[in-house]
């Protein structure tokens, strides 16, 4: 699983290209919960985990297209997960 650090590393890297970091924090926050089913923890780890990773579809560093697989990735792995519901 992709760590906290590596993943604010990366935000802070590319601040001003990710439109969608918001939803990739909270998910990353979601699957790192233990009340978390385990399913949708683990889709939504692996989401974050391609945003981490270096090798990519698309390298992060070209202008406008760099980050469109991982938003598609994430929003794939939301639209996956979102009926989800936590039980307490």
């Amino acid at each position: 699983a992709p760590s906290e650090r590596t993943l604010f590393r990366k935000l802070r890297r590319f601040l001003g290209n990710v439109p969608f970091a918001e939803d990739l924090i909270a998910g990353y926050y979601c699957a790192v919960d233990r009340n978390t089913p385990a399913y949708v923890r683990g889709v939504l780890l692996g989401a974050v985990a391609y945003f981490v990773l270096p090798a990519d579809m698309i390298p992060d560093f070209l202008a406008g297209l760099g980050f469109t697989d991982d938003a598609s990735v994430l929003a794939a792995a939301l639209a996956a997960v979102g009926g989800h519901r936590l039980t307490r």
